[in-house]
């Protein structure tokens, strides 16, 4: 009985023991989880505040004030790199080997790499634009077959809206790969516009019309002056070509209302413009020919084989030839 209740005793200690030991974990849990969570605020925090100041520094910078490209793509750096500090401080706080997990992360980053290589060729080609800056956040570009307003730059894409109000995302990859078109990066802009007139038209009247027009226009530059010109011989029509010199905001406005003024004037001053038609000419069949005097000729009329053999003369034998002679 003495043995049974020492080992009861035991047994109840071990259990106390063992009862102690999880409580213990489990509030060291919670306490890990409650840090945890307060270290991941305070990263959301100080992700906030530190890409606010770095904007707000930025924009005092008298190169970057009017250039939000530059200044959106370094906060979002910023932004992601507090992010990854406070990640790692979470884990740690957790108990996890920081220091494992980045050799972890070492000896597998050539895998990545292989893995996303698309996609770090778009930060790389995110990081060479930002660096050449062949567009800023505001220009009209073409590239990849879109054209539009830029929106944003960021460290994989590059999204523009075009004039539809779509809006249209490109990897940096393929923007930096292909042809970029700046319509709006220098600060004035030609438009070309071209007329057809017809081949019975003064032209010099016509060139006068067109440059008189545009000059006239308040929205197109005195320097370099209009000019109007012929440019082309077309089938049914004189192509007369107009340039005009316009600041790039005002481009495309003005090249709708030089397209309507120019063909109200060129109607006021009688100047024809033709349309695709086609010509009818009457054809008539010459009369026929007179009757031939001569008869055709008739091809010769085949004899069978066996009517051949009976016209022929039958041959006499020689008893019959000496007889008769």
């Amino acid at each position: 009985m003495t043995a049974a209740a020492a080992a009861s005793d035991r047994a109840s200690a071990i259990d106390v023991a063992l009862i102690a030991r999880l409580t213990r974990m489990a509030g060291d849990l919670a306490i890990n989880l409650l840090i945890a969570a307060l270290i991941l605020v305070l990263t959301v925090i100080a992700a906030r505040w530190s890409s606010g100041v770095v904007r707000r520094g930025m924009s005092r910078v008298r190169g970057l004030k009017h250039d939000p490209t530059v200044v959106n793509f370094v906060v979002q750096i910023v932004r992601v790199g507090v992010f990854l500090i406070g990640f790692i401080a979470v884990l740690q706080r957790l108990g996890v080997q920081t220091t494992s997990i980045i050799a972890v992360l070492g000896a597998a980053s050539l895998a990545v790499g292989l893995a996303l290589q698309g996609t770090l060729s778009n930060v790389a080609a995110g990081v060479v634009l930002l660096i050449l800056r062949p567009y800023r956040v505001g220009d009209v570009i073409e590239v990849g077959g879109a054209s539009g307003l830029v929106q944003r730059l960021d460290l994989f894409v590059t999204q523009i809206c075009n004039a539809d109000n779509h809006k249209i995302v490109v990897p940096n990859g393929k923007v930096l790969g292909d042809v970029i078109v700046n319509l709006s990066g220098q600060g004035t802009r030609r438009v070309e516009i071209h007329f057809s007139v017809g081949y019975g038209t003064n032209l010099k009247q016509a060139r006068h019309v067109l440059a008189i027009t545009a000059a006239a226009h308040e929205k197109v530059l005195a320097d370099p002056v209009p000019w109007a010109g012929v440019t082309g011989l077309l089938d049914s029509a004189v192509q007369v070509t107009l340039h005009a010199w316009v600041k790039s905001d005002d481009w495309w406005q003005t090249q709708a209302d030089l397209f309507e003024q120019v063909k109200v004037a060129l109607d006021a001053a009688g100047v024809e413009i033709p349309f695709p038609h086609q010509v009818q000419m009457d054809h008539a069949p010459p009369p026929p020919g007179p009757d031939p005097t001569e008869p055709f000729p008739r091809p010769p009329v085949p004899v069978a084989p066996s009517a051949a053999r009976s016209s022929r003369t039958p041959r006499l034998s020689l008893r019959t030839r000496k007889a008769a002679s």
